[in-house]
């Protein structure tokens, strides 16, 4: 697995990263399992049928958690912690949606090296599945005295 390690020097407002993702069965089966969330709303298809979305929805958590995985990741990147993350969930996704996710920097504090990053996801169909804010600790460029 590649990952990016940005500086806070090197984040700009604007700065965005995003990846395109299926959310298969198979993903939201190793979720409940790691996560011990097994609500049959996610897993059982006759519970999920008589529900009000008439079928299996995706853990709301597992799109927090790819949003997570951007931000370790990729933007900024290894050695980024999340120091608190604030999601809306606006519609439910279903097993098998293709949705984008990308997380954007609003804001830089350069006293604290902290970014505020704006995350959303969004559903094939151009929907607003979440939105949130994540506001991340930043590490900063090592300089020599």
């Amino acid at each position: 697995m590649i990952t990016t390690s940005l500086k806070f020097e090197d984040l700009s407002i604007g700065q965005f990263v995003e990846i395109n993702k299926i959310v298969t069965l198979n993903d939201v089966e190793r979720f409940a399992e790691v996560s011990g969330d097994y609500n049959p709303i996610h897993l059982d298809a006759s519970y999920a049928a008589a529900s009000q979305f008439k079928e299996r929805i995706v853990h709301g958590v597992l799109i927090v958690a790819y949003v997570s995985a951007l931000i370790g990741m990729e933007l900024p990147g290894s050695g980024s912690l999340v120091m608190s993350l604030k999601c809306e969930f606006k519609r439910p996704i279903k097993l098998d949606d293709a949705v984008t996710i990308r997380v954007e920097v609003k804001t830089l504090e350069p006293r604290r090296a902290i970014a505020t990053l704006s995350c959303i996801c969004i559903t094939n169909t151009k929907k607003i599945a979440l939105r949130g804010e994540a506001v991340v600790m930043v590490p900063r460029r090592v300089t020599e005295n």
